[in-house]
């Protein structure tokens, strides 16, 4: 099922009410002068606003930028208790992307996604597809601050951090995209189906192939599908390679 805006805001109990800012990631509005951090919590309407309405200079940043404005963002209430926003890690120039769903409590100290059990296991899972995290692989969250006790994001704190998922996608130019787990393809895909309807199947984001699969701490707890997302990412590599066979036959004419 595919959620709307309005089917998002109808479920999280929100009216769409929205308000002129200078910026979708400014604080409340104008009449109200105390600081944001002395008002406290962001309240919801701002956290869907701040997600959604059009922002230019999000679009034009460079990764030095990006990066700053992630380590400073109050859209979404997850700010309050992090020690750190995490926005990626790995190559650049990456022929794979793999999104999680956000930081956990060893991610959120050091920074990195993907560094507990979870992280092990996905780095066995890359090192049997003879790739390695760093090496024209990045590692990404659908949301960038650590949910309280590791829970799955909620669909508003997804809308907070899409521009920035969006925007590190639009950098890197991916061959292709993993997606670890419901919220990664609630994020990437606005699809709310299970993963198993969506297994198998190649879905595309601005013209990348997009594959589904399930979360490395999913495997964890149920190590039968292990052998599913083994067959997950095989079809990627497959997907991954039709992709660059047609980019060097272009490249032939």
């Amino acid at each position: 099922m595919k959620l709307t805006r309005e089917q998002m805001l109808a479920e999280m109990g929100i009216a769409p009410i929205w308000r002129l800012r200078d910026s979708p990631f400014a604080a409340a509005g104008a009449e109200d002068d105390t600081a944001p951090a002395e008002r406290g919590r962001p309240d919801a309407t701002d956290v869907i606003a701040a997600a959604t309405a059009p922002d230019a200079a999000v679009d034009s940043l460079d990764w030095p930028g990006l990066s700053a404005r992630v380590a400073q963002c109050r859209a979404c209430p997850l700010c309050e208790q992090r020690k750190q926003a995490v926005l990626g890690v790995g190559d650049l120039d990456p022929d794979w992307l793999f999104v999680g769903e956000g930081p956990g409590a060893e991610e959120d100290i050091k920074g990195e996604p993907f560094v507990g059990q979870a992280g092990k296991l996905l780095d066995n899972m890359l090192a049997a597809l003879g790739i390695a995290r760093g090496r024209k692989v990045y590692i990404g969250n659908a949301v960038k601050c650590r949910p309280p006790g590791n829970r799955t994001p909620e669909a508003g704190e997804m809308a907070a951090c899409r521009p920035w998922l969006e925007r590190q996608i639009a950098l890197l130019k991916p061959k292709v995209i993993v997606l670890l787990g419901k919220a990664a393809v609630h994020s990437v895909l606005h699809d709310d189906s299970s993963l198993a309807s969506l297994r198998g199947r190649r879905f595309e984001y601005q013209g990348i192939p997009v594959v589904v699969t399930y979360h490395p701490a999913y495997l964890l707890r149920n190590l039968p599908e292990k052998a599913k997302a083994w067959e997950d990412l095989l079809f990627a590599r497959r997907c991954l390679r039709e992709t660059l066979a047609t980019g060097r036959s272009e490249l032939a004419f």
